[in-house]
């Protein structure tokens, strides 16, 4: 054990500093060449992140993965995004994603796949007119004869071209009078080739100004077909039990129509590992403008010797380091099996707020340096800005904290 932190054993501190020397010494050179060309992680890239074990850190070591739980995942993910957010974003693209197949054979095969990072996949959830407001996805999945037949948009999917697979949220019914609006929701796995659409689904590019690495689209589905066991049902007591011990961040199974229960329980692991990429990105800025201001010399001393300058560097680690005490506390919390739906809206607040601050103010430490493409630190800004919105808004997730403290809002 530590003594510098409670958390962190001697077995976590040998995964932090092995994924600290892989992030540094491989995903950063790729990082500053790739980032400012627009380009997507290489695949031979993605084949050596499935060599480090990054795609089955929650995947029980039965099916090749690591068989760790949510604190390893952020431990890991801080140190990549601290060298490219989107190596830390495609991670969460394997990690159990995509195999909850009914089938206990396709499950496994699917799990052995996804560890190894030969089933990455693509979330589309969000649509032109349901983002914050997920339960009103309106892209529909009828069924006819031995399958369903899909309709709609879907908008902000990251992946979806090179993407193994699709998960998709969609609309197989209207929720009844009383019923809750997430009733008649599915999820449903379309699987597909890398780097091709099957026939009945288009796909654009959107134009980000940040966020480089993984190409986001807009998805346009007009009758695509899948078969009757695409759509993700019900599962019996003792394949719950194998899937959660399969991976520490499996949603818990649902009855049919409860996919958006789901989703929303799979949005609490994704807002701590978002938290952590935010801590990665504040703590890359920090670290380059520590190094900075050392090397730049106004007034003939270094710039790092200016009260102004030291005092906001020592602003800069306090608050990193704050939110770092608190996604450890959380994270550690889900791992026990704790709820910590407020605990991981206040994580995914505290640090992407801090996060956007941080990287703004690694820009003024650089002045006018810090505003060109020749310094990472304008990458770790336009990053920094997106994560106070994908996985639910910093408004959203004051709504969610609120709700907790005092009720729902009438």
């Amino acid at each position: 054990m530590s003594g510098a932190n409670p958390y962190l054993t001697d077995v976590r501190l040998a995964l932090q500093a092995t994924a600290r020397r892989f992030a540094l010494d491989e995903v950063l050179p790729l990082a500053n060449e790739l980032d400012r060309q627009k380009k997507d992680i290489p695949r031979d890239f993605l084949r050596r992140i499935g060599e480090m074990g990054y795609f089955g850190i929650m995947i029980g070591r039965e099916y090749g993965g690591m068989g760790l739980g949510v604190f390893e995942y952020a431990l890991i993910t801080e140190e990549l995004a601290r060298a490219w957010m989107s190596v830390a974003s495609i991670i969460a693209r394997g990690n159990g994603m995509g195999t909850q197949a009914r089938d206990r054979q396709r499950r496994a095969e699917l799990l052995r796949r996804s560890a190894r990072g030969d089933w990455i996949g693509a979330a589309a959830l969000s649509e032109p007119g349901a983002g914050s407001d997920l339960a009103n996805v309106q892209c529909r999945a009828v069924r006819d004869r031995d399958g369903y037949v899909i309709t709609g948009e879907k908008r902000w999917c990251g992946n979806a071209l090179a993407a193994d697979f699709i998960s998709l949220l969609a609309r197989t019914s209207e929720p009844g009078a009383g019923e809750s609006r997430g009733r008649g929701l599915e999820t449903f796995l379309i699987e597909k080739p890398r780097d091709a659409f099957p026939a009945g689904l288009t796909g654009t590019p959107i134009d980000k100004i940040g966020y480089h690495g993984i190409t986001t689209f807009h998805l346009v589905f007009d009758h695509l077909r899948v078969p009757a066991d695409a759509m993700l049902g019900r599962r019996e007591p003792a394949m719950r039990a194998e899937a959660a011990s399969a991976g520490g961040a499996a949603a818990p199974a649902r009855e049919d129509g409860r996919a958006f229960n789901a989703t929303l329980h799979g949005l609490n692991v994704a807002r701590v590992h978002t938290a952590a990429r935010a801590i990665g990105l504040a703590r890359g800025a920090l670290e380059d403008s520590l190094a900075y201001a050392q090397e730049r010399v106004q007034f003939g001393r270094p710039i790092g010797e200016f009260q102004a300058v030291r005092f906001k560097l020592a602003d800069m680690a306090t608050q990193i380091e704050a939110a770092r005490a608190l996604i450890y506390s959380v994270a550690q919390r889900c791992d026990g099996g704790e709820p910590i739906e407020k605990e991981a809206a206040m994580v995914k607040l505290f640090a992407t707020e801090m996060a956007e601050r941080i990287t703004g103010d690694a820009i003024q430490v650089h002045g006018g340096n810090g505003y060109t493409t020749e310094r990472a630190v304008e990458r770790y800004w336009r990053d920094a800005r997106l994560t106070t919105i994908f996985e639910g808004t910093s408004e959203i997730q004051r709504v969610i904290i609120s709700d907790r403290l005092l009720g729902r809002a009438r």
